[in-house]
C-alpha cells in the first residue's frame, strides 16, 4: 500500500541499538535539544498530474446555463496545442464549498442581507454537498470545518459581528489551504466581501500563486454600496478588481451587486452553475515533466440556435516535476 514502509525482521536489532543510543544522548545533552515550530502557513503542493480535468460552465444569451451539449461541441487547448478529449460527462457530483464571509466593519450596513444570501445559497444545495465557514475581519478564522449539515455552518454564520479591518488575502489563502482536506474531487470557494483589503500578511502575488496551484473555483460576490453613494477607500476600489481576476483564473465568476435585494437570486444563480457543469478530461499531450505552468484554453461551438456563448473554465495548471 502507497504510504507505506513495510520493515523487515532483520532490522530489529539495529532499530534497538539505533534507539538505546538516541537515549543515551537525550540523557547526556538534553540541553542542546531545540524544537522548532514549524510553519502555519505553507506553499500549496505542485500534484502528480496523469489526466487533466477542468470543470466548464457554458452561458448563453442572458448569461443562461446551457446543457445539453456533448462532446463533439468543445475543443480544449494545452499550451494552444489541441487535445484529445479523454472522459466527457455533465453530472451533478457532490461539491465541497469553503464560505469565505466578510466581516469587517466596512460590511457593518451589509451583513444582514449578506448572511440571508448565504442561507439562500444553502438551500440550494445538494444533499450530498459538504460546507466549510471562514470569516475575516483583521484575521481569518474557520468556525466551521467540513460538514455535510449546512445548519451547523449557518448557525455559526448567525453569530458573526462585523468590525475590525479587512485581511481578504489572508483568509482566501487559508481557505485555499483548508480546501485540500475536502472529501469531493470538486470544489469551490465562495466568497462574500465588499473587496476591501488593508490588513493581510500574504500578498496578492501569493494568492494568485495559490490559486494557480490549487484544483478550486472562486465565486465571489462583492456586496458594494449603490454608485450614488460611494465613500470608497483605495483598497476597496481596487479590492472586486482582484477577486474577478481570481475568480477567472480559476473558472469560477465574479458577480457584484449594489442592490441587496439581488442577492438572493446572485446565490441561487451560482448554486445552479455549480450543479450544471461540463468536467472534460484529457491526458496532455506534451509529456515533458519540467513544472512549468500550462495554459489552457476551451473553446465551445454552440449549436446554430445559440450564436454565441461564454465559456467559464480554469486558465490553466502546472505541469509535474
Amino acid at each position: 500500500m502507497t504510504g507505506y514502509i513495510a520493515l523487515g525482521r532483520h532490522c530489529a536489532p539495529r532499530l534497538a541499538a539505533l534507539a538505546c543510543l538516541l537515549a543515551g544522548m537525550v540523557q547526556s545533552s538534553a540541553a542542546q535539544v531545540v524544537l522548532r515550530e514549524t510553519a502555519t502557513h505553507t506553499l500549496p503542493i505542485r500534484v502528480d498530474v496523469d489526466m487533466v480535468v477542468v470543470n466548464v460552465t457554458v452561458t448563453g444569451p442572458h448569461d443562461r446555463i446551457v446543457t445539453g451539449l456533448d462532446r463533439r461541441n468543445f475543443v480544449i487547448y494545452d499550451d494552444k496545442v489541441p487535445q484529445q478529449i479523454a472522459s466527457f460527462s455533465m453530472e451533478d457530483a457532490p461539491v465541497a464549498v469553503g464560505v469565505v464571509f466578510d466581516t469587517s466593519g466596512s460590511m457593518a450596513g451589509k451583513i444582514g442581507n449578506s448572511k440571508a444570501a448565504a442561507l439562500e445559497f444553502f438551500k440550494n444545495a445538494n444533499p450530498q454537498d459538504e460546507f466549510m465557514l471562514i470569516n475575516f475581519n483583521e484575521r481569518p478564522e474557520l468556525l466551521r470545518g467540513f460538514t455535510s449539515q449546512f445548519e451547523n455552518v449557518q448557525d455559526r454564520l448567525f453569530a458573526v459581528q462585523a468590525g475590525g479591518r479587512t485581511a481578504l488575502l489572508d483568509a482566501l489563502y487559508l481557505g485555499l489551504t483548508k480546501m485540500r482536506k475536502a472529501d469531493t474531487s470538486r470544489k469551490a470557494l465562495l466568497v462574500i466581501s465588499d473587496g476591501g483589503e488593508n490588513h493581510s500578511r500574504y500578498s496578492e502575488g501569493d494568492i494568485r500563486r495559490a490559486v494557480q496551484e490549487s484544483d478550486v473555483e472562486i465565486y465571489a460576490v462583492g456586496v458594494l454600496e449603490p454608485l450614488g453613494t460611494r465613500h470608497r477607500t483605495q483598497e476597496e476600489a481596487t479590492g472586486p478588481r482582484l477577486l474577478a481576476d481570481l475568480a477567472e483564473m480559476s473558472g469560477g465568476r465574479m458577480f457584484s451587486v449594489e442592490n441587496s435585494s439581488e442577492l438572493p437570486e446572485i446565490m441561487r444563480r451560482i448554486s445552479n452553475e455549480l450543479r450544471n457543469q461540463y468536467a472534460i478530461g484529457y491526458r496532455p499531450s506534451n509529456l515533458v515533466r519540467d513544472g512549468q505552468w500550462r495554459r489552457v484554453k476551451v473553446k465551445v461551438s454552440p449549436p446554430p440556435e445559440l450564436p454565441r456563448v461564454q465559456v467559464y473554465a480554469r486558465s490553466g495548471y502546472y505541469a509535474p516535476m
